[in-house]
């Protein structure tokens, strides 16, 4: 795993400042600050997030972006647009793909309605620890799902980033093996992989965007949902959930996607810049999320949130009993199913 160790008041992010909304907004506006006059820059664009602005994110990627701007003297000018802002990830999905957007931060789990091989990370309970994660993101597996990608047009900008293991909360009842999701409904993104894996779980998985997550949870709407511990703490969904379960189902990447014909039109030299600079800001977000995964527990412990640890054995053994991995391998096919079974051993 990557640690950040820079120098506080550098490049380091503290766990405060992580977790604090108002500590970070007040060094991450949500617009970038500009340097010089906008008609200076040969190039204006935008990159859009669905994290809220205090998500490692959002901090480290308006950090890749002053220094684009330094690196380039002014000549690429980007703005943050964090929270979905400029819509909803599905709305995000055809805006990079249009134009609309030139930079998009977008989880594997969504970007799978799109390219069906990124979903492949996602594959339920298959990675253990970051040790594999890294080992088949930025080795094979990685590659594979990258050249995926950019064969619908769209370009990764960098190495991938964390999205962290996925959790379980509700506000209705504790949930530590797989017979306590049997008709559970629960808020998943509109991702296949998570619809098919709760599915396969008994629960009753309902697709909703991620802005509308909290009201979602406080109208009742769902019962519960799943995100990563930073997701969970950054947007403050312990204010309507009052259970956590550490089950780490999933781990999922973020992937930096760039709009191939904005990012063809940079001259060469800005072009090996933005990505220098985004693979520097992935080292850094990664480090972060570890780091802030450890604390987030805690923190939601001390806001009265109820952590349980999942019986991790009795979700495989209910998975192993139907057919879930079997069509997961028909589904991704051979050649990509040995990429990641190289990484985490035999699955099914």
């Amino acid at each position: 795993m990557n640690q950040d160790n820079s120098k506080p008041g550098k490049t380091s992010v503290s766990r405060r400042q992580l977790l604090k909304a108002g500590a970070v907004g007040a060094a991450l506006p949500l617009f970038s600050i500009m340097s010089r006059p906008a008609n200076a820059a040969e190039f204006n664009y935008k990159f859009a997030t669905g994290q809220d602005p205090s998500h490692p994110v959002n901090k480290r990627a308006q950090q890749a972006i002053d220094r684009i701007r330094e690196a380039t003297g002014g000549r690429l000018d980007i703005k943050l647009f964090p929270a979905n802002q400029l819509g909803s990830d599905t709305d995000l999905m055809s805006q990079i793909r249009n134009g609309g957007v030139e930079f998009f931060n977008q989880a594997s789990v969504v970007l799978s309605t799109l390219v069906p091989a990124a979903g492949i990370v996602n594959t339920g309970f298959a990675f253990h620890d970051y040790k594999e994660v890294w080992q088949a993101m930025d080795g094979p597996l990685g590659a594979y799902v990258r050249a995926q990608i950019e064969k619908v047009g769209l370009l990764t900008m960098s190495k991938p980033w964390d999205n962290g293991f996925r959790q379980i909360t509700t506000s209705t009842k504790p949930i530590k093996t797989a017979a306590d999701l049997k008709g559970l409904k629960l808020r998943v993104p509109a991702a296949p992989m998570l619809t098919s894996l709760f599915s396969a779980l008994g629960a009753s998985p309902t697709p909703i965007n991620f802005n509308e997550v909290y009201s979602s949870l406080q109208t009742k709407l769902v019962e519960g949902q799943e995100n990563p511990l930073a997701i969970i703490s950054t947007a403050r969904l312990y204010e309507v959930q009052k259970f956590c379960t550490i089950s780490n189902h999933v781990w999922d990447a973020y992937w930096i996607l760039g709009n191939r014909r904005a990012f063809e039109k940079l001259p060469k030299d800005i072009q090996e810049i933005v990505r220098r600079e985004l693979d520097k800001a992935a080292t850094d977000e990664r480090a972060d999320i570890a780091s802030l995964s450890g604390f987030a527990r805690n923190d939601l412990q001390g806001k009265g949130v109820q952590i349980i640890e999942a019986d991790k054995n009795s979700f495989k053994e209910a998975l192993a009993r139907g057919s879930f991995y079997k069509d997961l391998r028909a589904k991704f096919g051979d050649d990509a199913w040995k990429l990641l079974q190289n990484s985490v051993g035999s699955l099914g």
